[in-house]
């Protein structure tokens, strides 16, 4: 019923940009479908490029989204804005006349300077570094700050496709020299490539979105706080998200992941420093007793075996129970959690982050209606590591959802 496996899940503005382990619409809209009747405000604390904010418009219904990453909130901005079509028309006819204008000569790049960030010249050629200048410096004297911020997306998926990283990767990797050498990418035909894609992507969203809703996207960290002004207590009908999995460091590391398109934009200049201050980013110092008696057990047994990891996991849910408290507090009574989590391998232990969830929202305040189970297909996320820190014993990990109900009392 969840596994939506022949389903196109790049609809509408679905596909403007690649991210790690985006949450599939079929699911977010379900899940908005079943649990959101009536609702006027829904909630993505972790929102990521917005798969959930971009359902909500789609069923009329207003959406706040929280991520510390400045990408994703451009992302997820540019997919739920209905720009003026025949205003960004123009702008794609004079882009393509801006880049045949420097492709045939008619314009030099003497004038055109390129950005001078760390290491850039370690994942870029020079030739794909002068046409990203190139571009970059036409998106700069775009007046219309919605059309200069859909160019800005394209590029950062042209960024992402054109520079030296191994794009299968959910972390920052570079090709390998014999993949460099047959690696001849043109950054102006995959931008003109983007850009047309997003167009009817955008064309579509807008016959479908809903007239007067709105989205709002803030740079909150709600494992530290959720302002009243912008959230107020018991204001939100329900969350739908998927939050993180783990530690950067040891599953999905989305500051890697946007460092070269935050450098380029000028957003950051550290990737890493951004997984830092995500969940589990500070190391913890001691193990601590949570009111999951499942989380309790799991460390217990990954302590008995490596310590260090087992303060990896503290530090990561010792995180994910404040921001939970956080979340609970915006939620109305009778609203819902709808949480897509899954559960991983630490040192040979599964960390039942379902379980952990449901017991979580329990001490504050949410019962349990159900979890339901689906099979990953089409995330970008690891399929396998090493849980018992022996090089090249891979086991599987993540290779399974579990989407956890919750509805406050």
């Amino acid at each position: 019923m969840w596994d939506f496996e022949s389903e196109n899940t790049k609809g509408f503005t679905h596909g403007f940009h690649t991210y790690p382990a985006m949450m599939i619409p079929q699911i977010a809209g379900k899940l908005i479908s079943d649990f959101g009747t009536n609702a006027n405000i829904l909630l993505d604390p972790y929102c990521g490029s917005g798969t959930s904010l971009v359902e909500a418009s789609i069923a009329g219904i207003n959406s706040i989204g929280f991520d510390l990453n400045p990408l994703a909130r451009l992302i997820a901005k540019v997919k739920t804005t209905p720009i003026e079509l025949q205003s960004l028309k123009l702008h794609l006819h004079d882009f393509d006349d801006f880049l045949f204008s420097f492709r045939y000569g008619f314009k030099k790049t003497d004038s055109i300077i390129c950005p001078d960030f760390a290491r850039i010249n370690f994942w870029f050629s020079k030739d794909v570094k002068q046409k990203l200048s190139i571009i970059n410096n036409y998106i700069e004297n775009i007046e219309n700050v919605q059309i200069s911020d859909f160019f800005k997306v394209a590029l950062s998926q042209t960024i992402r496709e054109t520079s030296w990283t191994r794009n299968n990767e959910f972390k920052l990797y570079k090709m390998s020299s014999e993949q460099i050498r047959s690696f001849k990418p043109d950054p102006f035909n995959k931008i003109a490539e983007v850009l047309g894609r997003n167009y009817l992507g955008l064309e579509e969203y807008i016959s479908r979105r809903k007239e007067n809703v709105s989205t709002a996207l803030y740079d909150c960290n709600s494992c530290n706080y959720i302002s009243k002004r912008k959230v107020p207590n018991s204001s939100v009908d329900i969350v739908v998200t998927s939050p993180p999995y783990g530690d950067s460091s040891t599953t999905v590391a989305y500051g890697q992941f946007s460092t070269l398109a935050n450098q380029w934009l000028g957003f950051m200049e550290n990737g890493r420093m951004l997984d830092k201050n995500l969940m589990g980013g500070i190391a913890a110092k001691r193990v601590k007793t949570f009111s999951s008696t499942v989380l309790n057990d799991i460390v217990n047994d990954i302590s008995k075996k490596d310590i260090k990891r087992a303060l990896d996991v503290v530090a990561f849910y010792s995180d994910y129970e404040k921001s939970i408290k956080n979340i609970s507090n915006t939620i109305k009574s009778r609203g819902h959690a709808c949480y897509v989590v899954s559960n991983r391998k630490v040192r040979g232990e599964t960390v039942l982050t379902s379980e952990v969830t449901k017991e979580f929202f329990q001490k504050y305040g949410f019962s349990h209606i159900d979890t339901f189970t689906r099979k990953i297909s089409g995330k970008r996320m690891p399929r396998q590591n090493s849980p018992s820190g022996n090089t090249g014993k891979k086991e599987s990990l993540m290779n399974t959802e579990y989407i956890v109900i919750m509805q406050k009392i």
